[in-house]
């Protein structure tokens, strides 16, 4: 949430929370958001019902169908009117090439002004690197790392524009924004 506020989001924003699971965010995005503006996507519909009913203190706040399974970053059923992404400890478990899927198939939402997510980065050609809090990731299974500038590349060319945030994350994971470029 600290994210995400400080980007700009208020209760009027559109929320898309990537790789939900159990609602770890969601169950304090939906009281913050309007009702109705928080979307859901996972790999697991029965994970999301389950937090749903879980971890919200009122469920009617998120109908259910503002939960999408959707294992491939297709982003089925999600409307236009998102205005914010965030993509919180789910690329850290997938290869690299998913993160430009996801990105690029966020282009087509016309009102989206960021999409924030996290990676593990590594030294350029790094094997099995020990992040700073002990856990060793690797460029080629879980837990996953990318380079700074594989990072930056993949977020240009799918369309945005990159921002390393300075803000450290649990286990080492580093934030970054895509947004949009800017119409002069």
């Amino acid at each position: 949430m600290a994210a995400l506020t400080a980007e700009g989001m208020t209760p009027d924003d559109h929320l898309l929370d990537i790789g939900c699971g159990s609602l770890r965010l969601g169950h304090l995005a939906v009281p913050f958001l309007k009702p109705g503006n928080y979307w859901g996507t996972d790999a697991s519909l029965a994970l999301m019902r389950h937090g749903r009913l879980h971890e919200l203190s009122d469920p009617t706040r998120l109908p259910e169908d503002r939960l999408i399974e959707d294992p491939d970053f297709a982003y089925p059923g999600v409307p236009d009117r998102i205005t914010l992404a965030i993509a919180f400890g789910v690329f850290t478990h997938l290869p690299a090439p998913m993160l430009e899927t996801a990105l690029t198939n966020l282009r087509r939402l016309p009102n989206l002004r960021a999409c924030l997510f996290t990676v593990f980065l590594a030294p350029e050609a790094a094997a099995a690197t020990r992040q700073p809090d002990g856990v060793v990731t690797h460029p080629d299974r879980p837990p996953y790392h990318v380079t700074e500038s594989f990072a930056a590349a993949t977020i240009h060319a799918a369309g945005f524009v990159p921002a390393r945030k300075p803000t450290l994350l649990p286990r080492g994971q580093v934030l970054w924004t895509a947004s949009p470029p800017q119409i002069p």
